[in-house]
């Protein structure tokens, strides 16, 4: 079994560093790199649509959003359209600070240790679909 790594830092040399190591293993391949647009929606969607769509793309495990209650359920979903904490309070009626502890709550539920594991986790699991991840 191959393990594919998408290496996202906004640090060139600690991208390269990463893909070094990367490389040195046998059974461990980049398939991708984002660097300052890491959380840029329009870059991440076609980076993670192209991974997705890749044959070897990893089946959505665990209990992913099951586990998350539906407000969570709606800050990940906006999280993985490119929506910072302030967008998601506006959108949700909510101020920035509650926006701020769903966001961690659902971090914390789901395992995750940022923002981009976030918009992956909403993406194996079918939550948010390629093309369908537009900001609001």
């Amino acid at each position: 079994m191959t393990i594919r790594v998408l290496l996202a830092d906004d640090q060139n040399l600690v991208r390269a560093a990463f893909a070094l190591l990367v490389a040195s293993a046998p059974d461990m391949e980049v398939v991708g790199e984002a660097g300052d647009a890491l959380l840029s929606p329009g870059p991440t969607a076609r980076l993670i649509e192209r991974f997705l769509r890749s044959p070897a793309a990893p089946p959505a495990g665990g209990d992913g959003p099951d586990c998350l209650s539906d407000r969570e359920r709606q800050v990940l979903t906006l999280v993985a359209r490119g929506l910072n904490n302030t967008e998601i309070a506006d959108s949700l009626g909510l101020s920035p600070l509650t926006a701020k502890t769903h966001v961690s709550r659902v971090m914390g539920k789901l395992g995750t240790r940022d923002r981009a594991q976030l918009v992956i986790v909403a993406y194996e699991s079918g939550l948010v679909t390629p093309g369908t991840a537009q900001r609001q």
